[in-house]
């Protein structure tokens, strides 16, 4: 049984990573019984992710499916072996908001090993530094105190030192009013820039600023995170906001069409080359103690 009694995301993700694999092989869940040596019903628990598959069963029905890909098979070892780890957001005294909506997202994201995001209004969360981050808070009707303000601090910074020592890659289309747009102090703005240069020259990062003037693309989508995972290359999950949650996508017809959205936005976009240089200039162009910047 997965930690807490009921499904997680990564035990929901490997028993639909099995039923589809299983299906594709042309088997039945007779099949997959008989190979592990289980029942049926069994069976079926795993593949709706109410029971947590044992590596060792997920060895041998990867064999029964056919599967030979490495890096597809380590992925499945690797969401039995995780299914009832404990997530790192449990380490903090957070309340409901992390523990229960952002927990899907945050499992989801610390196993992703290619993030894409597109952001026309916000830096992007793994992106922004903490008093930015801290803005933010102030500015939400959802954070009613300091100390709820620190605990989203302190989980996006978790965030990004989770990401970091993964290794994931990462790749940013920024739309020019993010950027531009007045942030709580020229200290502010000018320390968040310089902190986008600083992470555009890491291997795994790409950074791309969407003009003002390509307006028809930044309408194809509103902002949203996609994430793959293993080898694939499109996104395999797409997280949207709402005002107060996130929604969490993995209709395979949607991610088409998202993964055409991000495409489409980098190819609107500027280089990588010509983005940093983009933002250095907006950098320069903030003069500190001028607080109409």
């Amino acid at each position: 049984m997965p930690a807490g009694g009921k499904p997680t995301v990564r035990s929901r993700r490997l028993g639909a990573a099995l039923k589809r694999l299983r299906l594709n092989a042309l088997l039945d869940q007779e099949h997959a019984a008989e190979a592990v040596a289980c029942s049926t019903a069994k069976i079926s628990r795993i593949e709706s992710g109410a029971v947590s598959a044992r590596v060792g069963d997920v060895r041998v029905l990867l064999d029964l499916y056919g599967v030979e890909d490495e890096a597809e098979r380590k992925l499945m070892e690797k969401l039995a072996r995780d299914s009832n780890k404990r997530g790192w957001w449990l380490n903090f005294d957070a309340k409901q908001s992390v523990r229960e909506i952002l927990g899907d997202f945050l499992s989801l994201e610390s196993d992703a090993t290619y993030i894409r995001t597109w952001q026309p209004i916000l830096i992007p969360g793994l992106l922004q530094t903490p008093d930015y981050t801290r803005a933010l808070t102030d500015a939400s009707p959802d954070v009613l105190d300091d100390e709820a303000a620190d605990l989203v601090i302190k989980v996006r910074q978790e965030r990004r030192r989770v990401f970091e020592e993964n290794g994931a890659r990462f790749a940013a289309v920024i739309w020019e009013p993010a950027l531009t747009g007045s942030m709580p102090t020229p200290a502010v703005h000018r320390e968040q820039l310089a902190h986008l240069i600083k992470m555009a020259k890491q291997p795994n990062m790409t950074i791309q600023v969407l003009p003002l003037s390509e307006w028809a693309a930044a309408r194809v989508s509103p902002s949203f995170v996609g994430l793959s995972y293993a080898r694939e290359t499109s996104p395999e999950v797409v997280i949207l906001d709402t005002v107060n949650n996130c929604v969490i996508m993995e209709e395979r017809d949607a991610m088409t069409s998202y993964a055409h959205a991000f495409d489409t936005l980098r190819s609107a976009a500027l280089t990588p080359t010509k983005s940093v240089a983009f933002i250095r200039k907006i950098m320069d162009s903030i003069t500190i103690g001028n607080e109409g910047t």
